[in-house]
């Protein structure tokens, strides 16, 4: 989908990619720089991960992947555990390889399973940012996907659950936590869909007067303008930054923004549908659409009935 590419071509800046590590993972201390930053293979059991880096923690590092969402998907802590199981996966590989290469003085089962008692797999992180206009209402742990009915309380204590890091970017109001336009771009996403909130922001923040171009293709996926987009050149300034104050408030006085949520919400849905269809005429399984088309089984199942 297009705000896939765009949140992709967004945070290929590690100095962004890094803002979010430090704003949502370490609660706003600086403790990741742009340079410690190594981009990963994005692909994962069979499927493609939004971004992936590694980032560097003294003599450590964990993986740290952002995943863009646009649509709820109900499977979503299924989907965030397989990726990040398959990362701790890929270092097991490693270690088996180097362990059996090098056989001497190990024990019976560390060179059976290719594990020794002191090798350590290094964490792995997935932040979810969620830009949907529809109000989360999917699992967010692996608990509420299960079934637990009649199941001793006993035996579901036992059960392992997952966690996923689901950030809702409509409802994130404390961006100071951010030190780059991150900041903008999400308080320009959780004003999209109020025109004189949008107007007064932008009229309130330097920033958007000398807006970077990969952020102003990211912004205005959420306005369904698209004037803005076909005027871009107009707005645009030396060093290819855009005065999107300018092209706001031009868009609200000519009273052009009329419609704008729902002209975007039923365009994606209706675009969404088209390649559910498609999907499922050609035998696509479902697990394999909600992931592709980020999508949950209702509409898959709504879609289906309508063929």
């Amino acid at each position: 989908m297009a705000q896939d590419k765009g949140w992709k071509d967004y945070f290929a800046d590690d100095a962004r990619y890094a803002d979010v590590i430090n704003g949502i993972g370490c609660k706003g201390k600086q403790l990741v720089k742009k340079e410690q930053l190594h981009e990963l293979d994005t692909q994962a059991a069979g499927k493609t991960r939004d971004i992936l880096r590694r980032a560097a923690f003294g003599v450590n590092f964990a993986i740290i992947g952002i995943e863009s969402q646009e649509v709820i998907d109900y499977a979503i802590p299924l989907r965030n555990m397989i990726y990040d199981v398959d990362r701790y996966e890929k270092q097991a590989v490693r270690i088996r390889k180097k362990i059996r290469r090098s056989s001497k003085g190990l024990m019976p089962g560390e060179y059976l399973y290719g594990f020794k008692k002191d090798s350590r797999l290094h964490p792995a992180v997935t932040f979810i940012l969620y830009a949907g206009t529809d109000e989360w209402n999917g699992p967010k742990t692996l608990h509420e996907m299960l079934d637990f009915s009649d199941i001793p309380a006993e035996l579901r204590e036992m059960t392992a659950d997952y966690r996923i890091n689901l950030i809702e970017i409509r409802k994130f109001e404390d961006t100071s936590v951010f030190r780059t336009d991150v900041r903008q771009v999400f308080d320009f996403i959780r004003c999209s869909e109020e025109k004189d909130a949008l107007k007064k922001l932008v009229e309130g923040d330097a920033y958007y007067r000398h807006m970077d171009e990969d952020a102003f293709d990211l912004v205005v996926q959420y306005t369904n303008a698209t004037e803005l987009i076909e005027k871009k050149n107009y707005y645009m300034e030396d060093g290819r930054k855009i005065n999107m104050c300018t092209a706001i408030t031009e868009l609200i006085s000519d009273g052009r923004t009329e419609g704008m949520k729902i002209g975007r919400t039923e365009g994606m849905d209706e675009k969404t549908r088209i390649i559910v269809r498609n999907m499922i005429k050609r035998g696509y399984p479902d697990e394999d659409i909600c992931a592709v088309v980020e999508c949950g089984q209702d509409m898959i199942d709504e879609v289906r009935r309508s063929i």
